[in-house]
């Protein structure tokens, strides 16, 4: 039996306020456990909940960004659950009339199609705490300096068919937050944690088959692989005369492994009532217009710009525009060496595959947009060879130096432009080659340009990278064809 696919997302995106949703109390990354939660956050007695404006005017920016419709009149509910890192035994959500109604995201497609995906809607509310485990032997930690910092839930329709599509829809979801600056974006410290509801169903049936819900997946590559296993695990049931059961479950990357945590919830098991301690915040058509019309460039217009102010190819315009924080470095470093295509090539090349390596993210990237620049415009002005360059820039990576010039300084690595010097090399290496020149000169013409790669290549190890490659090649055709 041929076999469908229906996904949605559920994505938590904790929103960039400095203070939580309804306290004065920081919402910064990194701090001591349990120093950054307050009496507000933990409802205490006789403490009362203020809403955070800023964590509205976000959530509206978003609901622009995707064509939504914005709640107007927008009150909170209270999700009672008990959990450990729920010390209020509830959440202060959204429900009914939720800030950001029905709109859509568009993502394109392997094959360069489009796509669109349908939002059901997005909601603001508080974050709970976090669990430890790793730290106790048989018991667990709570770390409650994330409750209460500001979310919004951006919930889709099953409008997705397979892991491909769903990554695409994070990371073009990513983009969008990231260039609103509503949410840092920085998925291993939590910032956007995406919830998958799966099912499965013969193809061509209409009815949807029961979903599991697999939570707090925080890499687009945990999504592909969790998704993967997911549907398999469902098939399987399926064939083999068992029913799915509707459940949440945890992926753990380390071991691709899946686990059921509990049963799925209904809304009513929450017992869902409106917030006593927070009146229904009304917005009027000035506030969103003045919102609208103070948007940042979203990654389309980005684009857009970046193929016609730096005469980029679609493909690389694509690449840097999707992620603010790679295209702000971009345009820094482009700034400063005047070499948009340079540019590019090294942030998409040697810096990305370098970050990648070490698990950074670029704003956490220890070469500065103003260090690469540095780089570049010494490859330009052809003081290094491309080859060296790769040298400094991993001498930058490792704080070897403040600047390429320093480091091409302390280390000799200045490109051998000199003609005398490089006739002197070139002299050498064909004295101690004579059968490989009379090779060449005895060649045809068309394949003496692949016979010269040999030349070169002693004269750069005579040279330890140091020559200059184009004045290599027409010094030794000079020599070899006279």
């Amino acid at each position: 039996m041929e076999w469908e696919t229906v996904i949605g997302l559920e994505v938590h995106v904790q929103l960039a306020t400095a203070t939580k949703i309804f306290s004065g109390a920081s919402t910064a990354f990194g701090a001591e456990p349990n120093t950054q939660a307050c009496a507000i956050d933990l409802a205490m007695p006789g403490t009362l909940p203020v809403a955070n404006e800023q964590a509205f005017r976000y959530a509206i920016m978003f609901g622009l960004a995707i064509d939504a419709d914005i709640g107007k009149r927008s009150y909170f509910e209270r999700k009672n659950y008990f959990y450990p890192d729920l010390p209020k035994g509830y959440q202060t959500t959204q429900l009914d009339q939720p800030i950001v109604g029905a709109g859509h995201i568009d993502i394109e497609l392997d094959d360069g199609s489009t796509k669109r995906i349908r939002i059901h809607h997005a909601h603001l509310e508080e974050d709970a705490g976090k669990s430890l485990h790793e730290d106790f032997q048989g018991m667990s930690g709570i770390d409650l300096n994330r409750a209460g910092t500001p979310l919004i839930e951006i919930v889709s329709e099953p409008d997705m068919t397979n892991s491909d599509e769903a990554v695409a829809f994070a990371k073009k979801l990513h983009s969008i937050v990231t260039s609103l600056g509503i949410c840092d974006g920085e998925m291993s410290q939590g910032s956007m944690r995406f919830d998958v509801n799966i099912s499965v169903r013969p193809k061509g049936q209409v009815e949807l088959g029961t979903r599991t819900e697999t939570k707090n997946l925080n890499s687009f590559k945990f999504m592909e692989e969790a998704i993967a296993l997911e549907v398999e695990r469902q098939i399987d049931e399926i064939e083999d005369g068992r029913e799915i059961i509707q459940q949440t479950r945890l992926y753990d990357a380390d071991t691709k492994t899946a686990r059921s945590m509990r049963s799925k919830e209904d809304a009513n098991d929450y017992r869902y009532f409106p917030c006593p301690d927070l009146l229904p915040v009304i917005f009027d058509d000035a506030y969103i217009m003045q919102i609208k019309d103070n948007l940042p460039e979203l990654p389309e217009a980005r684009c857009a710009r970046f193929i016609s102010q730096y005469a980029l190819s679609d493909y690389d315009a694509k690449q840097l525009a999707e992620n603010a924080a790679i295209a702000n470095y971009f345009e820094a470093c482009t700034e400063q060496c005047g070499d948009a295509k340079l540019s590019a090539n090294w942030v998409m090349g040697e810096l990305a595959a370098s970050l990648n390596t070490h698990e950074l993210s670029i704003q956490n990237s220890p070469v500065s947009a103003g260090q690469l620049a540095s780089v570049i415009s010494r490859i330009k002005d052809k003081t290094i060879s491309n080859k060296i360059a790769k040298q400094v820039f991993d001498a930058l990576w490792n704080k070897e130096g403040e600047d390429a010039d320093s480091i091409i300084e302390a280390k000799g690595l200045k490109q051998v432009s000199d003609t005398g010097a490089l006739g002197t090399m070139i002299d050498e290496v064909i004295a101690a080659n004579q059968k490989q020149v009379e090779n060449y000169r005895n060649a045809d013409a068309d394949k003496r340009p692949k016979m010269l790669g040999f030349f070169v290549g002693q004269i750069m190890k005579l040279s330890k990278g140091q020559a200059n490659p184009q004045l290599v090649n027409q010094l030794l055709q000079e020599k070899l064809n006279g």
